[in-house]
């Protein structure tokens, strides 16, 4: 057999190696979704229509350490279009599904990626795995914690006169919480991409140092345009994501450091 021959057949196999750990992905995220499918009514109660009580966890934390009372939210909800309910019960298996089975999901792609890399390589990036989910399920947490309930609370609140009445749409009320907490989940990730960006040389921390400012800018334009309008909403967003940007950098100076290291041997 011809080397090219060769290549065709590895490059080949390597297609239907990526193709069938896409394949398990879906069918795990499919299974999760199922699952999820069977509860959604208690997901909908306690962890989403519960965001309006004044019993929230983050409001009675808030309430309770930070002197910050609010009163249930006046808000109620409809569904005027034919199929909406179903549409966006589904929508919330398959989130649901996708967060449940995330380490299985980065473990298949994980897979697919690390024969590619040398020995040392391998060593350098041991437990990458539970490293990301631990990142991911953090930021999941943080947004479903934090930056869901101030939007909910703020634009709940908020009214241009008293005989406007907030109702709003269980899609734009799902959506909202949804997009916070998958959004801020993979925000999360931010020290897990630039190690990556660090190994390959695309990123060095002289760089990130002399675009701090700009970064810390870009992250308040993020948190204003993820949150309320408020400054205070801004700031308890955007100082987690600030410190994920140091603990960056400072992956980044490990990763150059074991790199000079490497050379000088």
């Amino acid at each position: 057999m011809s080397k090219a021959n060769e290549q065709d057949m590895s490059f080949l196999d390597h297609l239907e190696e990526l193709r069938w750990r896409i394949v398990k992905s879906v069918i795990a995220i499919v299974l999760c979704g199922v699952g999820i499918w069977f509860v959604k009514e208690w997901i909908i109660q306690n962890l989403f229509l519960s965001m309006t009580k004044v019993d929230f966890i983050s409001f009675k934390f808030m309430c309770e350490y930070l002197g910050i009372c609010i009163e249930e939210i006046p808000v109620r909800f409809q569904s005027n279009k034919v199929g909406s309910q179903f549409t966006y019960a589904l929508l919330l298996s398959l989130v649901g599904g996708f967060i449940v089975a995330f380490p299985f999901v980065f473990h298949q792609l994980w897979g697919f990626v690390k024969p590619g890399l040398r020995s040392n390589e391998k060593q350098v990036v041991r437990g990458i795995t539970w490293f990301v989910t631990l990142l991911f399920l953090m930021g999941v947490v943080f947004g479903y914690l934090v930056v869901a309930p101030l939007c909910i609370q703020f634009f709940g609140y908020f009214s241009m006169a008293e005989e406007f009445e907030n109702i709003w749409m269980i899609g734009s009320f799902m959506s909202l919480i949804i997009s916070s907490v998958v959004f801020t989940g993979l925000l999360f990730l931010l020290p897990i991409v630039i190690y990556i960006l660090s190994k390959i040389g695309i990123v060095t921390p002289a760089f990130l140092r002399k675009y701090r400012k700009h970064s810390i800018v870009g992250v308040l334009i993020l948190s204003a345009l993820i949150t309320p309008p408020d400054f205070i909403s801004q700031i308890v967003v955007s100082v987690p994501i600030i410190i994920l940007y140091e603990i960056s950098i400072l992956v980044s100076v490990r990763v150059q450091r074991k790199r000079r290291k490497a050379e000088m041997k």
